[in-house]
């Protein structure tokens, strides 16, 4: 459609905020296992397993908010998030809205994007590059 081909060269941007806000949250869930921030009425126990995926989302969203390493990056959060659903999940139940594992899918497919579109504008993927 003519109404949305000029949108096409705002591309980079898009993907720029979209890898952003997908990091945004991803930190979210790393610091919240980590350090309970923010506040959770039930507490994530640090096991080794839960740690290791606190460490990952914590660290890997910022290095994914940041654009740095996003391929690499994108590549470990997305195959994370395929353990996580397939673990955690996966054994509730077969439809992702009734085992409350639609953000773990949603959070993969995303990753898996990233790896193959790049990091977009706004990364310093693209400093490293230039």
């Amino acid at each position: 459609m003519k109404l949305f081909e000029g949108l096409t060269q705002y591309r980079p941007q898009a993907l720029g905020v979209l890898r952003i806000m997908t990091a945004l949250q991803f930190i979210e869930h790393g610091s919240q296992k980590l350090f309970n921030f923010p506040a959770s009425a039930e507490p994530h126990a640090l096991t080794g397993l839960t740690t290791v995926a606190g460490i990952l989302e914590f660290a890997g969203g910022i290095l994914l908010a940041l654009g740095l390493f996003t391929r690499p990056v994108a590549f470990l959060l997305a195959g994370e998030m395929a353990i996580a659903y397939f673990m955690a999940h996966f054994p509730r139940g077969f439809f992702p809205v009734n085992n409350g594992g639609d953000l773990a899918i949603s959070f993969c497919f995303i990753f898996l994007y990233l790896i193959f579109a790049g990091s977009g504008a706004f990364a310093l993927d693209n400093r490293r590059s230039a």
